[in-house]
């Protein structure tokens, strides 16, 4: 059987937009002699549509299309199609559903099982999980159909479920022969390996080749990786598509039972991209994941952002810093010089470095920039809030610099139509290191879910792609600062970068208390101190732009924390098992 896999990129609600994709892969895989088509899941709303699934309106459209649209085309063709479908049953439920489609008819729905309800996932909000399983029957091939998240249970795999239900073992009861999963797997850093090795160990459990089509693009803080890929009976990974791209590609299933595999038996056919990374960027993600894919996520995430919106231009405040050079760096990168505006805005406190770095930046990027001094609105503020008294230089003054500079940049905004991009990194936000309504202000959030650890790893990345110091070498060098009051640096309040990301992945992704944390060698007193910090922010992040997500927990829908809350961290409640543990 000659299988096609379309990975394509949805917009969530452009129902159009993406049956154009759709119908244009029907039509080439129809012409090219596939007798099976595989699409990712939801491929035609995209995913996750989110509340648009309330409204009649949204599901009639999505229904009418399908029927409409998608049916007349599959004469000769079996087409596996993910999308959102309503049944009567003790009145209407909805479904997260892949309809196998033949000959323009609607031969089975196939509907997912596990509907997961933690981290960026809220599908029991929606969805009503399937009554029963059963194979698909495919040119006289039993075919397990599995959605994205009813492949990520099996017993032998995870030493802990989420689930009892495990629906690949009940499909292959059945005598399922091959697995399908159509996915919308949202990519963090370094869970591609970490899926490859997850499909491999089924393929080799149930001794059936695995072929699993996964969505590609950002959707607003969520970026999906695609990489669909092919395992085989034998257990390993047969192929896999290019990451963080739409992809067509061709196969024939006969060659995943062969346990040696053909050269060159996977067709990939090329497809327009709407961000084109270079070969080098590419062949080295498929050779490693490394901080490669991070920077290409972050592209695609930022690129799609604007598509989606409709922004063609983006503003960035130039401080001459890490991280803002580096939001420039990959805004170039991504939307090209002539769509970047960087603006400089120096205050009294602002070193001539970081003047003459910001502006060797610009040169190095060909991007345009203009020069916007901040003192006489500082001055006036200090005048009028003092009264006649002298400055206290309190962080009510230090953070009126940073609220003139989000207004600058609002203006330019409201004027010119920019879309503000936010510049500050995970490491920042999570210890309230920001200003709200200053350098908080903003459209995207680019960096706020890379720990400032990874921002320079990001930076010396760029470098090497670059070939020369794209980067200016003493922005990575100097001792970060945000330069609000003289001679300032973040080392005089926060520990070494180094240390302060450590406590804050253990806290903030691996949920540790502070006495688990300070077992694994912290001072309690420092790792306190951080977690007060973080809580104390919370309002913060509350109010901040969408954050990009490129780790397993960013701040926003993926960490939902009450602001108005008590404190449970400050006594040692597992002070009892500190000894073990240590």
């Amino acid at each position: 059987m000659k299988v096609a896999v379309g990975q394509l990129n949805p917009t969530i609600g452009d129902i159009q937009g993406n049956l154009r994709k759709i119908k244009s892969v029907i039509l080439k895989a129809r012409k090219d002699g596939a007798d099976f088509l595989i699409f990712p899941e939801l491929a035609v709303t995209g995913y996750p549509p989110r509340d648009l699934l309330l409204y009649d309106a949204f599901l009639n459209h999505v229904e009418r299309a399908v029927k409409e649209e998608i049916l007349p085309l599959t004469q000769g063709i079996a087409l596996l199609l993910g999308t959102p479908w309503r049944e009567e049953i003790c009145g209407v439920q909805l479904f997260n559903s892949a309809l196998l489609i033949k000959n323009g008819s609607i031969l089975s729905r196939h509907n997912k099982t596990l509907l997961p309800n933690y981290d960026v996932f809220d599908e029991r909000r929606y969805f009503t999980p399937a009554g029963q399983r059963l194979p698909a029957v495919i040119d006289g091939n039993k075919v397990a159909v599995t959605i994205c998240e009813d492949i990520w249970n099996d017993k032998d795999y995870w030493e802990r479920r989420r689930y009892q239900e495990d629906p690949v073992e009940e499909l292959f009861r059945q005598g399922a022969e091959l697995l399908v999963n159509i996915s919308a797997s949202p990519y963090h850093f370094k869970k591609a390996g970490q899926r490859a090795k997850m499909l491999c160990a089924l393929a080799g459990k149930y001794k059936a080749g695995v072929i699993y089509v996964n969505q590609v693009g950002g959707n607003d803080e969520l970026i999906f990786d695609g990489s669909s890929m092919l395992c085989s009976a034998e257990g390993r990974l047969f192929y896999q598509a290019r990451p963080f791209q739409e992809a067509l590609f061709y196969f024939y299933t006969e060659d995943l039972q062969d346990p040696f595999g053909r050269q060159g038996g996977v067709e990939e056919i090329p497809l327009p991209q709407e961000i084109n990374f270079s070969e080098e960027l590419i062949s080295g993600m498929m050779a490693e994941e490394g901080i490669n894919w991070l920077y290409a996520a972050l592209q695609l995430g930022l690129g799609d952002y604007l598509r989606k919106t409709g922004f063609e231009r983006v503003v960035i405040g130039l401080s001459g810093g890490i991280d803002s050079t580096v939001t420039a760096a990959l805004a170039v990168s991504t939307l090209g010089p002539e769509r970047v505006l960087g603006v400089l805005m120096p205050s009294r406190y602002s070193s001539a470095h970081s003047l003459e770095d910001a502006r060797e930046l610009a040169d190095n990027l060909m991007m345009d920039t203009i020069v916007v001094p901040i003192e006489e609105p500082f001055s006036a503020f200090l005048n009028l809030m003092n009264r006649g008294d002298q400055p206290r230089m309190d962080l009510a003054e230090e953070n009126i610099q940073a609220r003139i500079r989000g207004n600058v940049l609002m203006f330019i905004s409201n004027r010119e139509g920019h879309l503000v991009l936010t510049t500050g990194n995970k490491s920042e936000l999570a210890v309230g290191y920001c200003t709200l309504y200053g350098d908080m202000s903003g459209g995207l959030a680019v960096l706020a879910d890379v720990p400032k650890t990874m921002v320079y790893q990001l930076a010396e990345f760029i470098n090497n792609e670059a070939g020369h110091q794209l980067i200016p070498r003493q922005v990575i060098e100097k001792a970060p600062s945000a330069e609000l009051r003289p001679d300032q640096k973040d080392q005089d309040s926060l520990p070494a970068y180094e240390i302060l990301d450590q406590i804050l992945h253990y806290y903030i992704e691996e949920n540790k208390h502070v006495d688990e944390i300070t077992a694994l060698g912290f001072d309690y007193n420092l790792v306190r101190d951080i977690i007060n910090k973080i809580d104390r922010a919370e309002y913060k992040r509350f109010q901040a732009a969408p954050v990009l997500r490129v780790t397993t927990k960013a701040f926003g829908s993926d960490r939902r924390m009450p602001l108005a809350r008590g404190v449970f961290h400050n006594t040692k409640t597992f002070s009892k098992n500190l000894d073990r543990v240590r």
